[in-house]
Parts: structure tokens; sequence; C-alpha cells
């Protein structure tokens, strides 16, 4: 049985915990790989967010992504890196939250993901929510409570 407390805590919005788009570094649709690479490389994520024009979500991109498509049978080819698109190596099909979603779905999610993207309710990037927001949420919620 869930007390009163943790049932709050559960059904409290995202919204509060996230990290706002503004903040979050991404690369858009048809930047090259070398740019997200570089990207990638200063920010020292292992993943960012693909966005559109108009910053909606399209999926994620992460350095196993390029490596992958830059590998040759004998060496590494980064003369491929500026032909290479975003689009065309990123992951399309990514699990992602809404910005009304409960604490309890990110808890959910977050287990299997460093991070989440966020969108509102056009499918615009809102912004990311971290397993570390997640768990000094609980934290805080666990050292209350005792």
């Amino acid at each position: 049985m869930i007390s009163l407390n943790s049932k709050a805590l559960l059904d409290t919005p995202i919204s509060d915990f996230v990290i706002p788009a503004e903040k979050v570094a991404h690369v858009q649709i048809g930047n090259s790989a070398e740019h997200a690479l570089l990207v990638l490389t200063k920010t020292g994520y292992s993943s960012i967010p693909v966005l559109d024009t108009k910053y909606r979500l399209h999926g994620l991109l992460g350095m196993k992504m390029i490596t992958e498509a830059i590998l040759g049978l004998e060496r590494i080819e980064y003369d491929k890196l500026h032909n290479i698109k975003v689009d065309d190596v990123m992951e399309s099909d990514i699990v992602h939250l809404k910005i009304n979603d409960t604490f309890q779905r990110a808890l959910d999610l977050v287990i299997n993901h460093a991070f989440l993207c966020v969108v509102d309710e056009e499918g615009t990037f809102a912004g990311i929510l971290t397993r570390r927001v997640i768990l000094k949420q609980l934290k805080k919620y666990i050292y209350q409570v005792d």
C-alpha cells in the first residue's frame, strides 16, 4: 500500500524538474555527423536530442551511432563524417515524456535511460529530465519522511 506522501510525490507533474530546452545541447536534422561529433565531444555527453528547425523532437544521436557509421574494415573513415547527416544515423524510435506526465511515469522510464526528452502538447522539445534529478527528488523525499 502506498502512503499518501508517496502518492503525492508520484502524482507530481514533472514540469518542475525539467532542464529547459535552452540549456540542453542538441543538433538539428540535416546537420552533418561531423558537427554532431563536435557537439558531443565538446559537451562530454554520450547522446543528445535531434530537433528540426521548429524545435520538434525527432530522435537521439550518440557517439556510438556516429562511430559505427564511419567504421571501415581496416580503419575508421573520418573523411565520411561531413557526408553523413544526423538523420541518417540517429535513433528515431525513442522513449520520451510529455510535459504534463507524472513523476511516477518518469520514474518508470528513467530506470533504463540516463535522461528522457520532454515535449509539450505540440511535440515541441521542452527539455530533458535526468536520472540524477529523479534520484535527487527521491533522496529528498526519503530523508524528509524519516
